[in-house]
Parts: structure tokens; C-alpha cells; sequence
């Protein structure tokens, strides 16, 4: 009775069993679950390793150059020609207009050939290219021209020093060069009160300390002081 009760029981749990997978073979296979993405980036590669993230390229800052005094005397700045100044003037194969010529008191440089060529207040360049030009037409042909300043005009220093009036200039020359020059101070000079009328501004007397360049035509002056 025990062993009919076995067999049935077993013939049930089968039954059940097949009737359960029957079911999930026609309710076919279950569907996959996708997990989302927290972000684009966070894929990985071939290896399994996340990649690294790549930082924002920053915008280039120009660079600006602060711009650079032009210090009188320094050399940065072409020298201008004035009255007494010495050039000398080379033509390339001509040796009788070549030599050495001075600054009239008119501004001009008197040349062969070309006659007076206007010098003052230009830069020995400037000078250069005028001569160029002039032999250029009807003189020569291709001119090669080049100017040099060989002698400067002298600077002035007046007022209360052993020795005013005019020198020689030398470049890089200070106020207080100038002094030493005239035969420095008298006891009545007043230092701290020193002026200058500058060969490039002739209308205009300015303050000027001893530390100062003085330039070729310049005009110091030394006043006398009251106490």
C-alpha cells in the first residue's frame, strides 16, 4: 500500500514538472535586463579600464611686451644733424666728391656736383638717401652712398661756472661732465636749480639734474643763488 502510494506521488511530481517547463518553453526566454548608463564616458575599453577623462584645452594668452624707452644718448634713437656737425660722406669709386664736410650755419651741406644738400634736423640716413638721389639724376649710375657723423657740435654751458661757454661734446656726456668741463662751479652757483634748452626743443628751458645726458647743441645754464 506504502510502495502504490510512492509510485503515485512520484507520478505527480513528474506530471508537475513537465507541465512547468512545457510552460516556459512557450512563454520563451526571459528578457535582458540593461543597466543604465550613469554617462557617456563611463564606457571602458578592450581591457576593462574606464578612460581617462581629457582636459579642456585652455585659450592661449598673447604676451604683450611692454614697450621700451627711448633713453637721449643710449643709442637707441638715430642722431639728429645740426649746425656744426662734421660728416663724413663716401661715394663708392667717386674720390673726388667723397670726404669729409661740416653742417653750415644754413642747414646745408655743400657738395660737388650736386651743390647744397639739406642736412639739418634729419637723420644721417635721411641725409644718405637726398645725396643718393641728387647723383642719381644725370650723375651716376646706382650710387652707393654712406654718411657718418665724425664730429659733433659743441654743447653751451652758461652762468655761474669757472669757465661758461662752448666745448667740445663727447658722447654719453652728463650735466655734471659739462660742469667739470668749465672748470666746475663758482660758490655762488645755485646746483639745484639748473636749466636746460635742449638742440631738439629750442623754444623750451627745462629742470635738469646733474645725472642728466646732455646732448650735442644743448644749452645749460647755471643760475646764481641769493642766500
Amino acid at each position: 500500500m506504502i510502495r502504490k502510494k510512492n509510485k503515485l506521488g512520484l507520478v505527480l511530481l513528474l506530471s508537475c514538472g513537465l507541465l512547468c517547463l512545457s510552460a516556459a518553453v512557450q512563454a520563451g526566454p526571459l528578457p535582458r535586463v540593461v543597466q543604465p548608463s550613469t554617462s557617456s564616458s563611463a564606457s571602458t575599453d578592450s581591457y576593462g579600464n574606464a578612460p581617462v577623462a581629457q582636459a579642456a584645452p585652455q585659450a592661449a594668452v598673447p604676451v604683450v611686451n611692454p614697450p621700451v624707452p627711448v633713453v637721449p644718448g643710449s643709442g637707441t634713437q638715430e642722431y639728429i644733424l645740426g649746425i656744426g656737425d662734421k660728416v663724413k660722406l663716401t661715394v663708392y669709386g667717386e674720390a673726388d666728391i667723397s670726404g669729409e664736410y661740416e653742417v653750415s650755419s644754413t642747414g646745408v651741406l655743400a657738395l660737388p656736383l650736386i651743390g647744397d644738400v639739406p642736412a639739418a634736423n634729419m637723420t644721417a640716413s635721411a641725409f644718405e638717401k637726398q645725396v643718393r638721389e641728387k647723383l642719381a639724376d644725370g650723375y651716376l649710375n646706382d650710387p652707393r652712398v654712406s654718411a657718418q657723423v665724425t664730429s659733433y657740435r659743441p654743447f653751451f654751458i652758461l652762468g655761474e661756472v669757472a669757465k661758461p661757454g662752448s666745448y667740445p661734446y663727447v658722447n654719453g656726456m652728463t650735466v655734471v661732465n659739462a660742469v667739470a668741463l668749465a672748470g666746475g662751479y663758482t660758490y655762488r652757483a645755485d646746483k639745484g636749480d639748473m636749466t636746460v634748452t635742449r638742440a631738439s626743443d629750442p623754444h623750451k628751458e627745462a629742470d635738469v639734474e646733474e645725472t642728466e645726458v646732455v646732448m650735442p647743441g644743448d644749452i645749460i645754464r647755471v643760475p646764481e643763488r641769493f642766500f
